[in-house]
């Protein structure tokens, strides 16, 4: 180890020894999560296996969770009594900190409502203003300009391309709980190489878009029916010999993420025995998923996605066509004037919150 800055010695030569492993080293997380998942199993928890992060006891009627990042928890139960007892069992295995409330975690906040429970990041968002100094900048009403050329547009490289690099590695991180801007965040880090000056104004003019929405975050809305609905879209950048291709591989991916979901649910509890709607809008992606049949649109597409109509005849899904405009997908993969984009989101269950108190 060097030396920590401040520390003063008469022989430069000289670091410090290492006596136990804390953070920095490469195996410090493995060997910290070992110990916690042995502590957690030896309670009587199981990991889960769509997501290893968390952990689950039901026994009974009792149900506890644990959702796990490197040392910060969140733990959830329908048992007050039972959570204030586990929490006495973590004191005795490791020196934690009782926060309450869920109030905040990884940037995340959390505000709760008659509606229900919304997650935003009010306070990362601003910082995000802060640092580009745009708190007093008239807000943007979209994202994204329709119909921009950022990929072909001519304009001088950016001097201090680092500061356009931790702009987007922050936009990335806050479309967490902002699917507005999925899709102007994906086509801002095709350019993290060598943004041009016209990247770095698109990136500006999200921070304005940001200034007008700052608490805007997902409602959970505490009347849901656990159903899970999705819609898909392609964007057309995928290799394909055909538009209807192209939509039926949007859906295969679609799935894919539909039954990682229908397992993390089950993790928690809860059973989707009904068939998960799909909404496409193309004619063509449906019929190729509802007809068995080998024909001229499917002879290039390749046995993987056809799964798609193994799904639908197993009554996981059920594919359902909506008119274009009803395409909530569209807000991933295209630039959307401001009618068509608040209609959508609003569709999208995002709504501003409440700070946290």
């Amino acid at each position: 180890m060097k030396l920590p800055p401040g520390f003063q010695s008469s022989d430069p030569n000289k670091v410090c020894r290492l006596r136990k492993s804390l953070y920095g080293l490469k195996q410090a997380p493995r060997c910290w999560f070992a110990k916690l998942s042995t502590a957690l199993k030896e309670y009587g928890f199981k990991q889960g296996y769509p997501d290893y992060s968390l952990f689950s006891l039901i026994r009974g009627g009792t149900i506890l969770h644990i959702l796990v990042y490197v040392d910060d928890f969140v733990i959830s139960g329908n048992d007050l009594g039972v959570i204030e007892k586990f929490k006495e069992y973590l004191h005795e295995c490791f020196h934690m900190k009782d926060l309450g409330k869920l109030k905040y975690f990884l940037g995340i906040e959390v505000s709760r409502g008659p509606d229900g429970i919304c997650l935003s990041q009010r306070k990362y968002t601003l910082d995000i203003i802060t640092e580009v100094c745009l708190l007093g900048a008239k807000p943007s009403p979209t994202p994204v300009e329709v119909n921009h050329k950022l990929g072909s547009v001519d304009s001088p490289e950016l001097k201090r391309p680092e500061e356009y690099r931790r702009l987007v590695g922050r936009l990335i991180y806050l479309s967490i709980t902002g699917p507005d801007l999925t899709y102007i965040v994906h086509i801002l880090s095709q350019f993290m190489q060598t943004p041009l000056v016209a990247h770095w104004e698109a990136a500006l003019r999200v921070v304005r878009y940001l200034k007008g929405t700052p608490a805007q975050g997902v409602l959970l809305r505490r009347d849901s029916n656990l159903t899970i609905t999705a819609y898909c879209d392609s964007d057309y950048n995928a290799l394909s010999c055909s538009s209807a291709e192209a939509e039926y591989r949007a859906m295969a991916y679609t799935l894919r993420e539909l039954k990682w979901l229908k397992k993390l649910l089950r993790t928690f509890g809860f059973d989707h025995p009904q068939p998960m709607p799909l909404f496409c809008d193309s004619q063509a992606a449906l019929h190729i998923a509802a007809n068995p049949v080998f024909h001229e649109r499917t002879k290039h597409v390749e046995s993987d996605c056809h799964f798609v109509r193994d799904a639908v005849q197993e009554g996981l899904i059920a594919t359902h066509h909506l008119s274009t405009k009803e395409q909530v997908a569209d807000l991933f993969t295209k630039a959307l004037p401001k009618p068509i984009f608040d209609k959508l989101l609003s569709k999208l269950g995002v709504r501003s919150s409440r700070p946290p108190t």
